[in-house]
Formats: structure tokens, C-alpha cells, sequence
């Protein structure tokens, strides 16, 4: 449910109703305003049409209303306007679902001090915002490079030092995540790991926000409730990323459902961003749907770049060379107009 306060209700109001909704067994969220503070409430096997009426009964009660969607937290009924996640960085904080487009770009994997930092400088003068790069890596095969472990996470802090770029890379299982929250900006959820509980759980229970990555065969709503697992346990930071997903065709990667983007839009009030190297798997492919992503609304950009993609020990054939992404960043500028606009509809959709 969501419970809406009385403007500028006093603190000894606000601790009346939060009480009132845990005596029926409701766990409680808050949302503190400016002016007004608006409570949700999920639980399982409490009255709720009995707590309903209990909250209606007092003053300082607006609005209390149930949630009808199944991931209470992260739907537009639950919060109206469109969240703003904040990522830290040394050269001030980025915001995603603001008021720019966040490119985040770098290479599958971390592979050497000089791969790392050659890519994190031309990314960032190229225009990138924030700097990803793979130290874990799940691989299909269990004789690939599976990543430099906390090695590569110190790269990164490395390149983050030197450029100002903020950090994004994968976390894979629930016991590493103190780990790597000591390096990253941004903790990324990789597509296998989408539906993988007690990691989503941790992450809930974590400061740093979350990218979501959609998992390899999952619908919308699945996508949804993996989010609200971590909102869920107390993180409202969690960005999604639609990376494409697994069906009949095999002409590319995967099949990129840039329908996502508004279908989201109108669902969650969190942002959404795009991969177009893992959507599609060719490098060619990749500033078009980069360009139709912009086009559509998306956040931002999760792009592969490598100073040397033929030599890179991951996904070298979806990532682009740095010249190539300093061309596919210039393109996206004259995309940016067409960004606005479906901000503007989406502002009064």
C-alpha cells in the first residue's frame, strides 16, 4: 500500500502512522519530502483492508491506497515522478534519469594496467562518464579468462584516479560484495545473475547503487521483480539495463528489445539505460542501436571499447576500437535533440 501524509506533518504524526502500519505487520518503507512524507508498506498475511481503514481514520492520513502491481516499490504507483540515481566520482557526482544522457564504456574485461588506462583516458575525452570494465567475469566455458579478481578491481580504481571517470563493474555472488563495494561507483548485475537472489538481497542491504542488467531469457515483469528485491531491502538506487535477450534469431547475439525503454517508462519511475555491444554481438551494429537507444529515451549507454578489440581476451567482436567510439560519440550528439523530446513526452505522458 502507499500512504500519503499532510503536508508538513509533525515527526509525532509520521511515528503514529509508521506504527499503526507495523501493528498489523507490514513492513515499512518511508520516502521523506520536502513538504510531504509518503510511506509504503508490503508484508505478507496482514489485514490489509482493516489496516487501510485504520490509516484513512487518521487526521494527518491524505492518500492510502493499495499497490496493485506486483513489485510495490520500484511501479509508477508507488512513486509518480521518475527517480534520479546519483553516481559518485571524483569529478563530481553523475546523475542517471537526469538531465544528459551517461554514456559508461570500457572493456569486457580488465586486462592490463596499460589496456585499462589508454581506454579509461580516451573514453573520458571522448565523452564518457563513467568507466566499465569486468574484474569477475562469468563465461560460459570454465577454461576462459574468468578476470584479474581484485587485481582488475584495483586497476580500476587506478583509472578512476588518474581520469575522474566513476566505476562500474559485475559483482557475481553475495559474498563478494564487500569486496568489490570497496572499489566500485556502481555495482553491475550481469544478465546470469539477474534472478540470483541472495546477491540481489546483499545488494539491497548496500549504499552503492545497482545496475540491473535484464536477464538472458527474462520478461519485463521478471526484470521488475528482481529490481524490487533490492529496492525492496532498502536500496532505491537500481538503474535497468536492457542488454538483449536470447530467442530464435541467430543473426545477431541477441535481440535487442529497445520496446523496453517506454514500456518501462511507464511501469518503473527508475531509469533505464541500453547495451547495444551485447544486444547485438557486431561490432558494426553498434552505433546504430546506440543512436536508435538515444533516439528512444534511454538513460544511457553501456558500450564495450578496447584499445585493440581483435587482441582482447573477451568480446572482442562487439566492442569497438577507440577511434571508432570517438566517432560513435560524435554522431550521438545531433541524437540528443530527439533524447529531449522523448523526455518531454515522457514528462507528460
Amino acid at each position: 500500500m502507499i500512504v500519503s501524509l499532510i503536508k508538513h506533518a509533525t515527526p509525532a504524526q509520521i511515528d503514529e502512522v509508521a506504527d499503526r502500519i507495523r501493528s498489523f505487520g507490514f513492513r515499512l518503507h518511508q520516502s521523506p519530502g520536502a513538504e510531504r512524507s509518503v510511506m509504503g508498506a508490503i508484508g505478507v498475511g496482514g489485514d490489509l483492508t482493516a489496516c487501510l481503514e485504520s490509516l484513512r481514520a487518521l487526521p494527518q492520513v491524505e492518500r492510502a491506497v493499495p499497490i496493485s502491481a506486483p513489485y510495490k516499490f520500484v511501479s509508477r504507483e508507488y512513486r509518480e515522478h521518475r527517480t534520479v540515481v546519483r553516481i559518485p566520482s571524483p569529478a563530481g557526482p553523475i546523475d542517471i534519469g537526469g538531465d544528459d544522457p551517461v554514456v559508461m564504456a570500457g572493456p569486457c574485461s580488465v586486462e592490463s594496467e596499460a589496456q585499462i588506462m589508454e581506454t579509461a583516458e580516451r573514453v573520458a575525452a571522448a565523452g564518457a562518464r563513467i568507466l566499465r570494465g569486468g574484474a569477475f567475469k562469468p563465461r560460459t566455458s570454465p577454461y576462459e579468462f574468468q578476470g584479474l579478481a581484485e587485481d582488475g578491481l584495483a586497476l580500476l580504481a587506478r583509472a578512476r584516479e588518474r581520469t575522474g571517470l566513476a566505476i562500474v563493474t559485475e559483482v557475481m555472488t553475495d559474498s563478494d560484495v564487500a569486496l568489490v563495494e570497496q572499489y566500485t561507483d556502481l555495482f553491475q548485475v550481469g544478465s546470469r545473475n539477474m534472478q540470483n537472489f541472495a546477491l540481489l538481497k546483499a545488494l539491497g542491504r548496500s549504499r552503492r547503487p545497482v545496475l540491473l542488467k535484464r536477464g538472458l531469457s527474462s520478461t519485463i515483469k521478471e526484470w521488475l521483480m528482481a529490481a524490487e528485491y533490492v529496492v525492496g531491502h532498502g536500496n532505491p538506487n537500481v538503474i535497468f539495463c536492457e542488454r538483449g535477450i536470447r530467442t530464435f534469431e541467430t543473426a545477431t547475439r541477441n535481440t535487442c528489445d529497445l520496446a523496453a525503454v517506454p514500456l518501462l517508462n511507464e511501469l518503473t519511475h527508475l531509469p533505464v539505460i541500453v547495451d547495444p555491444s551485447h544486444a547485438t554481438g557486431k561490432r558494426s551494429l553498434v552505433p546504430a542501436v546506440a543512436r536508435a537507444a538515444i533516439a528512444i529515451g534511454a538513460d544511457g549507454l553501456m558500450v564495450e571499447a578496447h584499445p585493440a578489440p581483435e587482441k582482447a581476451w573477451s568480446d572482442g567482436a562487439q566492442s569497438l576500437s577507440l577511434d571508432e567510439f570517438d566517432g560513435m560519440m560524435r554522431m550521438l550528439e545531433s541524437y540528443r535533440e530527439l533524447w529531449r523530446q522523448s523526455r518531454l513526452e515522457l514528462a507528460y505522458a
